[in-house]
């Protein structure tokens, strides 16, 4: 599938093409050996039917359909074709939105898609003539990198091109960055000419190769997600892709992928996997291409299907795999970077919660580590004594920490997106006494709590949280509770905020016994939403940290407010729960001030929030200069800028590179003072 672009209209589904889009169907239509026009199957059409059910009656937000829904579909799915404005002009959008914009949600509530495959036929057209333009520029035009051209990288907000000398220019902008790139790679003019033809000839296969489930998974994603950004919808061969990757269980890197825009980005790097422990593969990643052995050519993937571009990263255990990545660390700028990994199978328990030691000021600080919130569900339901699981494995690690006489302990929740719910509240519940300590909120109105049922607490001295923007789901369950019973204290930064839940639905299931139907795909779809024990949901605001320490992480793109269709904050009625008061206001501000006077003197904390500033004046440019100096500059600073803090977290063997973490430390070893001596 082709991502966040614009769309097609094709005479093959007997359409009145609005006079303003008339004359870009002509130069959009199909050429000699392009693929005839796509047409939703009768089995999407039927797994419409069904889509629209779950979502009108189960999802948890009620959505009335209309006119309002209907343009908000053709929105969403206009920036999902075509986020970088740069495939289609402005009286193009304007004409098809009076065409279409009024008329989704009645295909919606008829199980129908025929606007949305003609608008993804249209976006087709448009995109071989793209391709087709920049190979012709690729292959003759002379390139000249003195004047200083910008290509700006964040367009989502910007108009569409007025015309097609603005549009051209925007394609040929797009081919300088790409030459640029492959020059920073050390290619000379002649080879970068046939990589960059190469790229382009298979990317426009690619667009001849697009089946009906391309275009019916583009204008689903529309459709879902104007509902919420977590519910989706799995075609059949992307639910086995899904499957494999919950299951954990096959040889690979340990990644979990979708599409944005053209690209292949890193949703989620699974926690015991190579991706994870190599620390070189990040959330929000794009990876443009794939190399099979530490030798052989990348091959370009831009534009690729999920599905294919799987297939390419998958692997053999013990076989090298190299990916080309825009670093999310560099907002998608400047020279691609190549990296290496050995494919392996995920071990549970190599993925297990670690314990650490640090001395700060004569003290020691305990750091439980915990990547994921893990259970073995199959084990234990064996009997398996020893089956994994997250709290069992930090009850046992502050048993050893106890032993060694601790002053202080550091539950370090970074990066942890989440995991077993059950977990986190057993996790919760080794620092508190018996109580809540989370609502789930259903779609029909009712309210559970999910409490540990243990009176026993197993560590009750000075505590600390560290969190950070991608911790989110159970990691932010286990936060807010900690922080509400005034357990410990939070530090870091405001958390992912995803505070929803998601169930599976199985289509082909809703058949009756014996029946057979077709592979309809599955739908996950939000059901519920998590709140506070203080009533408040941890959705889209996430938790805040008491005390605040910014990550190398852009928390411009990655957050539950970064999505426009998210479920809002709100509130309910606070459990009857009992704080300890161990962290009170008072606590909060006498650490505050202790942290400022103790940073501002702190050398090496001082020089990472230089480097952190001089990130973010970089990730805050729009756009990058198409100019090698210019090019190489700013991409050079942020690879040394990363390397010299080796993204916070290079390794747990080199603990004393984590600066959030000694500092942190040293928050704890106030805490133990203050509550010595309130």
């Amino acid at each position: 599938m082709l991502g966040k672009s614009l769309f097609c209209i094709m005479l093959a589904f007997a359409l009145v093409i609005p006079a303003a889009a008339r004359t870009t169907a002509k130069s959009a239509s199909p050429r000699s050996g392009d693929a005839a026009p796509l047409a939703p199957t009768a089995a999407q059409e039927e797994a419409g039917m069904y889509l629209k059910q779950f979502l009108l009656e189960r999802h948890y937000r009620k959505v009335t359909p209309g006119d309002s829904l209907s343009v908000e579909i053709f929105n969403r799915y206009i920036d999902i074709l075509d986020g970088s404005r740069s495939y289609f002009l402005a009286r193009e959008v304007d004409s098809l939105k009076q065409l279409y914009g009024k008329q989704l949600d009645d295909e919606f509530l008829s199980g129908k898609a025929s606007a949305g495959f003609a608008i993804y036929n249209f976006f087709l057209g448009r995109a071989r003539e793209k391709v087709r333009y920049m190979k012709a520029a690729a292959g003759t035009a002379p390139f000249s990198f003195t004047v200083p051209d910008t290509l700006d990288f964040d367009r989502k907000n910007d108009p569409w091109p007025a015309d097609r000398k603005q549009l051209t220019g925007l394609w040929t902008k797009e081919l300088k960055y790409q030459w640029l790139d492959l020059k920073s790679s050390g290619e000379r003019p002649k080879g970068i000419r046939a990589q960059l033809s190469k790229n382009l000839t298979g990317r426009l296969n690619l667009l001849n190769r697009q089946k009906p489930e391309d275009a019916f998974h583009a204008y689903m994603s529309a459709l879902t997600t104007s509902f919420d950004p977590h519910t989706s919808y799995f075609s059949p061969d992307e639910f086995e892709n899904f499957q494999i990757d919950l299951s954990r269980s096959l040889e690979g890197i340990g990644a979990r992928l979708q599409i944005e825009n053209d690209y292949i980005v890193v949703n989620e790097v699974i926690a015991g996997g190579p991706a994870f422990k190599s620390r070189l593969l990040k959330k929000g990643d794009r990876i443009i291409g794939v190399g099979q052995g530490a030798a052989s050519k990348i091959v370009d993937i831009t534009g690729w299907r999920i599905n294919d571009a799987v297939g390419l990263i998958r692997g053999k255990k013990g076989s090298v795999v190299r990916l080309k990545l825009l670093p999310a660390s560099q907002g998608g700028r400047g020279p691609a970077k190549i990296i290496q990994l050995v494919r392996d199978r995920i071990n549970l328990e190599e993925e297990a919660a670690g314990k650490q030691v640090l001395r700060v000021n004569g003290r020691k600080i305990g750091i439980i580590t915990v990547p994921s919130f893990y259970l073995d569900f199959d084990a234990r339901r064996r009997n398996d004594n020893n089956y994994n699981s997250t709290s069992r494995d930090v009850q046992r690690i502050l048993g050893e920490l106890n032993a060694e006489g601790v002053d202080g302990v550091i539950l370090d929740l970074r990066d942890n997106g989440g995991g077993s719910l059950e977990e986190a509240v057993s996790v919760t519940g080794l620092f508190i006494p018996e109580g809540p300590v989370v609502q789930i909120s259903s779609q029909s109105g009712n309210t559970s709590v999910l409490a540990d049922k243990d009176p026993g607490v197993q560590y009750s001295g000075p505590l600390a949280v560290l969190v950070n923007r991608y911790s989110a789901s159970a990691s932010e369950i286990v936060a807010a509770a900690i922080q509400d019973y005034g357990r410990g204290v939070i530090i870091g930064e405001r958390t992912f905020g995803k505070g929803t839940v998601q169930s599976l639905i199985n289509l082909s299931e809703l058949f009756s016994p014996g029946t057979g139907g077709p592979g309809l795909g599955q739908i996950k779809i939000t059901m519920a939403k998590f709140y506070r024990i203080s009533g408040g949901s941890t959705q889209h605001k996430g938790v805040v940290p008491d005390i605040s320490m910014p990550s190398m992480i852009d928390t411009a793109i990655i957050g539950e407010d970064t999505y426009s269709s998210s479920l809002p904050w709100t509130t309910i009625r606070p459990s009857l729960y009992q704080a300890t008061g161990q962290i009170t206001p008072a606590t909060i501000e006498q650490l505050k001030q202790k942290e400022r006077v103790r940073s501002a003197a702190n050398q090496q904390y001082q020089a990472y929030l230089r480097d952190l500033a001089t990130l973010d004046r970089i990730r805050k440019k729009k756009g990058i200069v198409l100019q090698d100096a210019a090019f190489k500059s700013e991409a050079e600073v942020i690879k040394q800028i990363e390397k010299k803090w080796g993204t916070e977290r290079e390794a747990t063997k080199n603990v004393m590179n984590d600066v959030l973490l000694n500092e942190s430390a040293s928050v704890v070893v106030d805490l133990g003072g203050v509550q010595a001596h309130p």
